[in-house]
């Protein structure tokens, strides 16, 4: 019973060693690299195959190819990387935590461990307490990692040594499909439970070395560490933008896949790697036949994908799409329409009619009180600017050679007219920051008044795109005329230390921003409503929505 119990502790014992020394390992090279992982993802990966490339380099370096995924997920989040980018570098990553097995492969069973390792760790320790940060540190950090990596799996080797004598290999085979399913479980469940796919295949390279477990079943265990490492991203997305979440989605598709074909042609795999072996002159030695099976399976994976990354990067992108993304679709624009002049440009203008209405409502949004979602007002910002561009690439991209003068003309109103717009949400994003944030008024006729006026601004933007410039009941002049009073007694407020300073200086700033939102508003107005009037029959009306 002491042996048994002495045994589960070795092998705990040198598991934890497996994690930990990850850990600093990854934590320590990520330290050395600095902003060198960040500077590869964002400069290296312009095509798939460099993505594959920077992918390969930045696991093998680090350690860790959840690092880099997770690396990948935060520069999606930021738009630094598209879709086709992101998955080279997924695709890379998964070859380059194969450096693991190689590591162990070639190095773990092939060294004097205590000679080797305990120096490593001393020297790393050394170094660590001379230099409590900086690049020395992580360097030494990085050292005692790569120490207690190698006394691990002397640990875990005597471990397995122990177990030999007492347990029949033949129990732990895995016959057929069923036993194939339990090693690859096995491998999935060690890789989520440790959270490294380097540490699962570590144990499981250093279990088939000491002959704990045949061939098939170690060959199983490393594609389940294949599909467990996806966990990582998948934890990683939850809460995170919808690009992330393809970019997660993206990691699981491709391991998954990778997995299932692995599983399949388990044999012929084990049938290349014995030739490979034998035209290399090598011994059978399982430590290198996994390391190499491990290799070889990715490998596979990726010649198999990448004739269709173009389209898996489609499809995803069709994918998680938030509410945001939907509504940031145009309504009427598409390429069909685009091929007859006449169409697109009504259909145009369907589309400008149908933003400044959004546009109208984003700016209730930012004055009046109890509209003050922010983040429904953030993502409204976005959809807007995100149309907007859309407006402005149909116009740039539309066949102007066959069209008339005047229709040239009216593309380039429109043109203007998306520009006002664009500039009516940056200054509406403006004033929402300086009215939420802003401490009301002192003096309450001046707060009152302040209200008034943008209420005002409400009324008159409704009024000048619902109706002809010549009937707006209200006036430009009339605004400027209320603007400047109220501007003068808020001034003479704060000179008179009736209000604050500051507090005058953010009423006048959302007075002027205001202001400035009214004239261009009503200039993308005047010739929205001249658009109309000539491209639409009065008969019809208007569907802008």
């Amino acid at each position: 019973m002491s042996d048994v119990i002495s045994t589960v502790g070795a092998g705990l014992g040198g598991l934890g060693l497996f994690i930990l020394a990850i850990g600093l390992m990854t934590d320590g090279l990520k330290a050395v690299a600095g902003s060198s992982l960040r500077h590869i993802l964002s400069s290296w990966t312009k095509t798939p195959a460099r993505g594959i490339f920077s992918g390969f380099l930045m696991t093998a370096i680090v350690q860790s190819s959840s690092a880099v995924t997770v690396a990948s997920l935060g520069f999606v989040n930021a738009g630094l990387l598209n879709m086709r980018q992101v998955l080279g570098v997924i695709f890379g990553a998964n070859i380059g935590t194969t450096m693991t097995g190689w590591l162990v492969a070639i190095l773990g069973f092939k060294l004097n461990i205590e000679a080797f390792a305990l120096p490593l760790v001393g020297i790393g320790m050394m170094f660590k307490l001379t230099q409590q940060q900086g690049r020395l540190a992580a360097v030494g950090q990085t050292l005692v990692g790569f120490g207690l990596f190698f006394i691990g799996i002397g640990v875990l080797k005597e471990a397995f040594d122990g177990v030999m004598p007492s347990f029949p290999i033949s129990q732990f085979a895995a016959e057929g499909v069923g036993g194939i399913l339990i090693y690859l479980l096995v491998g999935v469940m060690i890789t989520v439970l440790t959270q490294s796919s380097s540490a699962s295949i570590a144990l499981t390279i250093t279990a088939a070395g000491s002959g704990m477990i045949e061939m098939y079943s170690a060959g199983a265990m490393a594609i389940g560490a294949n599909i467990g490492t996806t966990s990582t991203a998948a934890f990683a997305a939850v809460g995170a933008t919808s690009a992330a979440k393809r970019a997660a989605a993206a990691q699981v598709l491709f391991n998954l896949v990778t997995a299932v074909i692995a599983l399949l042609i388990l044999p012929v795999l084990f049938y290349l790697i014995h030739q490979i072996s034998d035209a290399l002159e090598l011994d059978a030695d399982p430590a290198f036949s996994l390391a190499l099976f491990h290799t070889l399976f990715n490998f596979m994976g990726i010649l198999l994908m990448y004739p269709f990354i173009g389209q898996l990067a489609h499809w995803l992108e069709k994918r998680f799409r938030s509410r945001e993304e939907t509504e940031s679709e145009p309504l009427y624009l598409d390429k069909n329409i685009a091929r007859t002049p006449a169409l697109a440009i009504n259909a145009l203008l369907n589309e400008l009619v149908a933003l400044q209405k959004r546009l109208l409502k984003l700016f209730q949004a930012a004055v009046y009180p109890g509209h003050h979602d922010i983040k429904r007002f953030q993502q409204q910002v976005t959809v807007i600017r995100s149309l907007s561009g859309h407006i402005s690439r149909f116009i740039v991209e539309l066949e102007t050679a066959a069209l008339s003068d005047e229709t040239t003309a009216q593309l380039a109103t429109m043109m203007r007219v998306e520009g006002y717009l664009l500039d009516c949400s940056q200054a509406s994003d403006t004033l929402a920051s300086l009215w939420i944030n802003r401490e009301a008024l002192k003096e309450p006729e001046l707060e009152a008044q302040l209200k008034s006026y943008l209420t005002q601004i409400v009324d008159y933007m409704q009024q000048s795109a619902n109706l002809s410039v010549g009937d707006t009941p209200m006036t430009q002049e009339a605004l400027q005329h209320e603007k400047d009073r109220i501007k003068y007694h808020l001034i003479m407020a704060g000179t008179l230390h009736h209000i604050e300073v500051a507090q005058m200086s953010v009423a006048v700033d959302c007075l002027q921003e205001a202001w400035h939102i009214a004239k261009t508003w009503h200039k993308a107005s005047t010739r929205l409503n001249t658009l109309s009037a000539v491209l639409i029959p009065p008969s019809s009306g208007n569907e802008g929505e």
